[in-house]
């Protein structure tokens, strides 16, 4: 009789042990609890904290939704059917795309983490922070001189009753940053404030649609998230740079740096005719140099648009072509319109209009003046203005 109770006993824990979830199920709220309790039990405890973490960091940024009850059923959708080792991974690739300081693999750093809420008071909460204001830098960043100032750098810090910066110490802060303009939210980003290196918000023009901005500023907004109250500061009227905004996609049919002089043509009798390439001389177009720079770079061929160019400014071929600072990230061109401007015999201007896709897939519009000069009967380009 006793050994058939032990032999019940055991079987009744090996069923429970085989009930145990070893991956999400999102049916309900219920059952999306249950599953990750089954699973963080499995864990030790240095993963369970991280795997609470990984959570956070999906709930938080891995989805699109407000309030608590509509991002938990979100982050349920999201993860439904992953288990432990595939959490890890996406919420490793959330953290990294959202530029959030967190790691899988490193040490617990966002403090008591449990996305279903606190169960229980702790004797110390690290985002339990006592400041008086939030602080807001705005900063230009990205300048070259291809295409102007690319980006802003907005960094919070929060501050004391005499305006210094608060310590944060194993603080886990959720921070969001929206950009408004006329009225209307145009952005928004979230990030963690961990510590008194907290590198804020890059926003890029080019994240931000020309057809939304108004007045050619925007309003940035960020708010800082502590245990007890949520500290928010405005920026109003910042300027932008227009060329460096995301702008609608150009057709290519109508852009001239996208014809190749050297591609054979059909005649009426259907012959196949390739055309001579025209060197231009000091009595042909200046726009003729132009479109051949703008169509090497569209290709590019950044030694053939280098060779169009006697720009002292630009420097060697190697600072030309850098895809930093110089014209190295460019991946393509659309121009909209160009003109030819007071020529003479030595010099000519030409004003063009044209989108430049860098190799991101960001587009950017820009209205440039080409200073040219005549070396030898050749137009060549000797400066360059984005106006």
């Amino acid at each position: 009789m006793f050994k058939l109770s032990r032999f019940f006993v055991f079987a009744l824990l090996l069923l429970f042990v085989s009930c145990k979830k070893e991956a999400v199920d999102a049916t309900s709220t219920r059952t999306l609890q249950s599953s990750i309790n089954d699973m963080t039990s499995s864990l030790n405890t240095l993963q369970q904290v991280k795997f609470n973490e990984a959570l956070y960091i999906l709930k938080t940024f891995g989805v699109e939704a407000e309030g608590a009850t509509s991002e938990l059923k979100a982050l349920g959708v999201l993860i439904n059917g992953m288990k432990v080792p595939q959490i890890f991974s996406l919420a490793d690739q959330v953290a990294q795309e959202n530029g959030v300081e967190w790691t899988s693999t490193g040490p617990p750093s966002l403090g008591e983490m449990n996305i279903f809420g606190n169960v229980q008071a702790t004797e110390f909460d690290a985002n339990d922070i006592q400041a008086s204001a939030l602080n807001v830098n705005v900063t230009n960043i990205g300048n070259n001189e291809v295409l102007g100032t690319q980006a802003l750098q907005v960094v919070p810090r929060l501050a004391d009753s005499k305006g210094d910066p608060i310590t944060l110490e194993g603080a886990a802060l959720e921070t969001v940053l929206e950009v408004f303009s006329g009225g209307n939210r145009i952005y928004t980003s979230k990030n963690l404030m961990l510590d008194n290196k907290f590198k804020g918000f890059v926003v890029r023009f080019a994240s931000l649609p020309a057809q939304k901005i108004i007045d050619q500023a925007i309003d940035i907004t960020v708010s800082v998230k502590t245990s007890k109250k949520t500290f928010k500061m405005s920026k109003i009227g910042v300027p932008v740079n227009p060329k460096a905004l995301l702008m609608p996609v150009g057709d290519p049919a109508d852009n001239p740096a996208n014809i190749d002089t050297e591609s054979p043509v059909i005649a009426p009798d259907g012959t196949v005719v390739t055309p001579d390439v025209k060197v231009p001389t000091s009595t042909a177009d200046p726009k003729t140099s132009v479109t051949k720079f703008l169509n090497s770079l569209s290709t590019q061929n950044l030694r053939g648009a280098y060779d169009v160019a006697d720009n002292p400014n630009w420097g060697s071929y190697e600072t030309f072509s850098n895809p930093t600072s110089g014209f190295g990230g460019v991946k393509s061109i659309s121009v909209k319109n160009m003109t030819t401007n007071n020529t003479t015999a030595n010099s000519a201007s030409v004003n063009a209009t044209y989108d430049i896709t860098d190799k991101e897939g960001r587009i950017t519009a820009v209205q440039v003046t080409f200073g040219l000069k005549n070396v030898n009967g050749d137009w060549k380009i000797s400066s360059y203005k984005i106006n």
